[in-house]
């Protein structure tokens, strides 16, 4: 249990959480007449309070909290493009979203299972996870919708 091991998992998780936001952003701007948007910015907004606790807490530790998304996101992004274009609308976009919101569950899990992490550490990201937990389950919830709909 080390201060720069627990800035270090902060940090992994405040990049993947920017990569949340922007695919969150992303898709609000490219919904299908708006369906999902508010669902979209409202889930962007959480993350965005997500990466200030995160941030305050690696600080907190003495980190310099990461500022930037991943490459891999922006190509994930760019493949939502990719198949919204070819017809696939917002399920589509849905579908790129749950494989975010399932890597990002991923992450989280990962962290919390880390026997190294300190427990205030720990405390940050569990409440932190609250949100991980709903993006996953309403993303997989509107999914379920939209193919029942079809």
């Amino acid at each position: 249990m080390t201060t720069n091991h627990d800035v270090s998992k902060l940090d992994d998780l405040i990049v993947t959480t920017i990569d949340s936001v922007r695919g969150y952003e992303h898709s609000a701007k490219h919904a299908d007449a708006g369906r999902f948007v508010q669902f979209f910015e409202d889930m962007a907004d959480e993350r965005r309070r997500v990466i200030d606790a995160l941030s305050t807490k690696s600080r907190e530790l003495g980190g310099t909290p990461a500022e930037y998304g991943s490459t891999a996101a922006t190509i994930h992004r760019r493949v939502e493009d990719f198949r919204r274009v070819l017809g696939g609308g917002d399920a589509a976009i849905l579908s790129e979203i749950e494989r975010g919101e399932d890597y990002l569950k991923q992450e989280f899990d990962r962290v919390l299972a880390d026997e190294r992490m300190s427990p205030g550490a720990l405390g940050v990201v569990r409440e932190c996870y609250a949100s991980v937990l709903k993006g996953h389950d309403t993303t997989k919830k509107l999914r379920d919708l939209l193919k029942a709909e079809a």
